[in-house]
């Protein structure tokens, strides 16, 4: 890790949306308040958490295949092995990755955790995605935005209303790239889960927490401008799957990677 980082404030009366996908996945750093949203889902909402991450592992892995060697996470999450900056660390060495969260937890962990190559580097800033000018001038410190960089937004925009303008948010960070980068994103959606209102959102709502699930078009809004690279915008657990296992078709949540065009 490079950098200060501030000390963590955290409100444990609150849930919070890292906390509660760390639940989901079954990790253990989270509190009550969390399980009680968590334990409310459906096995929809924990098996499209699992099938998110391993969209992330795969991802991150096919980017670092391809030459990548810069990566700017936005809402990482309570760190869970493998951390981004492992899998692709592990393909290239020399790799250089930025976290960014909001959650202080994730923080925490972050300095006892995300702990980087002897050849590459980790950093870390705490930020809110509504902020993109904020975390773009800390990633400078780090990342050379001159070359190709990926940006990884993955299971967040669903937390981000159409009052912050999250399609705003996502052509702030894509103009700050240069030919030959990324957009790594996933997003929740209702369009499999119709009672997803109730069985989903209520939950969520009942710990402080609004999703704003959207719909494929409006997901693929998010790549306008961009070249989807195959198997363009689908559900998580048929991007890139492996052939040697089946996939579930039941998920909650669209990914899809795209390329930065030369002008």
């Amino acid at each position: 890790m490079t950098g200060h980082l501030p000390k963590p404030q955290v409100d444990m009366r609150k849930a919070h949306p890292a906390r509660v996908y760390d639940w989901l996945l079954g990790g253990k750093d989270n509190y009550e308040v969390d399980r009680a949203v968590g334990k409310q889902l459906p096995l929809v909402a924990r098996r499209s958490a699992r099938q998110n991450r391993a969209f992330m592992t795969r991802a991150a892995g096919w980017l670092a295949g391809e030459g990548v060697d810069q990566f700017l996470d936005i809402g990482t999450g309570i760190p869970t092995v493998p951390n981004l900056h492992q899998v692709v660390q592990r393909i290239v060495p020399t790799a250089r990755v930025v976290y960014a969260d909001n959650d202080p937890i994730v923080l925490r962990h972050a300095e006892a955790l995300l702990v980087s190559t002897p050849d590459g580097e980790t950093d870390y800033v705490q930020a809110d995605v509504r902020r993109p000018d904020l975390i773009l001038e800390h990633a400078r410190r780090s990342l050379d935005f001159g070359g190709p960089v990926a940006v990884s937004l993955v299971a967040l925009l669903h937390f981000v209303g159409d009052a912050d303008d999250p399609y705003d948010i996502v052509r702030t960070l894509v103009g700050a790239l240069a030919p030959g980068s990324f957009l790594v994103l996933s997003h929740g959606t209702f369009d499999f889960e119709p009672d997803g209102a109730r069985t989903i959102a209520a939950p969520y709502q009942s710990g402080g927490i609004t999703i704003h699930p959207r719909s494929r078009a409006e997901v693929e809004r998010f790549f306008e401008g961009l070249d989807l690279v195959e198997p363009g915008l689908v559900i998580a657990p048929k991007w890139r799957k492996d052939k040697q296992r089946p996939s579930q078709a039941r998920s909650a949540v669209y990914a899809g990677v795209a390329a930065v065009r030369a002008p």
